[in-house]
């Protein structure tokens, strides 16, 4: 991949990411728009959104931040090739997390990761989201099934890349994919864990 190519699809893939879709869904429900950052969770994602916007502005948001994942990738490969794509896909998830328009104050990234398991190991897809269902909901523990999603998306792509699977209409398995999945399973790890985290006093 050459340098322009990689530049354009880290910079757009973050641009995607950063979509406040979170925010846009909130100015869409309420005639007096609020921040779900200080409502709830705190978190303005999808399962925040739900519960404080309603259900259905909550899958509109779940919806939005996967095809934020999806379309980043696609466009990173378009860009450069199977290395834009791993580019993007990282860069799409950090653009989630650490947003410029909300002072770096975004969600936790589990479903733009969705969106870029979906394109980059799409064959994978339908076990990252039964396990993070199972972790979930059966645990109650989010960052349970953060942390479970991570480490099993890291393997998941070794073994992708060592056992040379298929891998549907993704790049084809290679370093770059064991590379993007320790990436974006740390960006999730460390976001879960500094949201954990106490304000600091003011």
């Amino acid at each position: 991949m050459n340098g322009p190519g990689a530049l354009s699809a880290a910079v757009l893939g973050y641009l995607i990411g950063s979509f406040p879709s979170a925010d846009v869904a909130s100015r869409l429900a309420m005639s007096n728009a609020i921040d779900l950052r200080t409502l709830g969770s705190g978190n303005p994602g999808a399962t925040n959104a739900a519960q404080v916007l309603g259900k259905q502005w909550g899958a509109m948001v779940l919806l939005v931040d996967l095809g934020k994942g999806v379309g980043a990738v696609f466009v990173g490969r378009a860009l450069g090739g199977d290395a834009g794509a791993y580019v993007a896909a990282v860069m799409v998830v950090a653009g989630h997390i650490v947003p410029p328009w909300s002072r770096f104050r975004g969600g936790k990234g589990m479903a733009t990761v969705g969106g870029v398991v979906l394109a980059v190991l799409p064959l994978y897809f339908p076990f990252a989201v039964a396990l993070a269902a199972a972790f979930a909901f059966g645990t109650h523990r989010t960052e349970l099934a953060a942390r479970v999603s991570a480490v099993a998306l890291v393997t998941a792509a070794i073994v992708w890349t060592v056992a040379s699977w298929p891998n549907g209409w993704g790049p084809a398995p290679g370093g770059g994919l064991v590379a993007f999945a320790i990436a974006d399973a740390l960006l999730i790890v460390v976001k879960f864990a500094l949201a954990r985290a106490p304000e600091p006093a003011s």
